[in-house]
């Protein structure tokens, strides 16, 4: 998209409607856990806040993640996630079993735990529909 679709309209509700999916998004990931969602979906959620401001604001706009970077936020959300499972293999469990982890504190371990794979997941999934947004309107994903 080199140009915004440019109205009046569209670029009021993009104003509006945005930053509630951005905090909807925050509060998906946070609650993951206890509730449904979680990781893959405020990854959606991200990802699609920003394609909406491409499509709105077109090549000026500031809430943007390039292809490049996508793709290596992508690999960095995979790092996160496999990092955190080997470290529990490290030390002496089993893939993802957060109780051993004994630098973080006892009551929170497993909490913590899940957290940090929630957001691996949530920055790999975000990077890869940005990604494939990318590819799909044909800008160049070129490392």
């Amino acid at each position: 998209m080199n140009r915004d679709f440019g109205s009046i309209v569209l670029d009021t509700a993009f104003r509006y409607l945005v930053p509630f999916i951005l905090v909807y998004g925050v509060y998906v990931l946070l609650h993951g856990e206890e509730s449904p969602g979680g990781g893959f979906q405020a990854g959606a959620l991200f990802g699609i806040a920003i394609i909406i401001a491409r499509l709105v604001q077109g090549e000026k706009c500031e809430l943007n993640i390039p292809g490049n970077a996508a793709v290596v936020l992508g690999g960095l959300g995979t790092f996160i996630f496999g990092f955190i499972g080997l470290l529990c293999i490290f030390f002496g469990g089993n893939f993802l079993e957060y109780g051993v982890l004994s630098f973080l504190p006892e009551p929170q371990r497993h909490t913590l735990g899940i957290l940090g794979i929630e957001i691996g997941v949530t920055i790999c999934v975000m990077a890869t529909i940005i990604t494939i947004y990318d590819a799909l309107t044909r800008r160049e994903v070129s490392l």
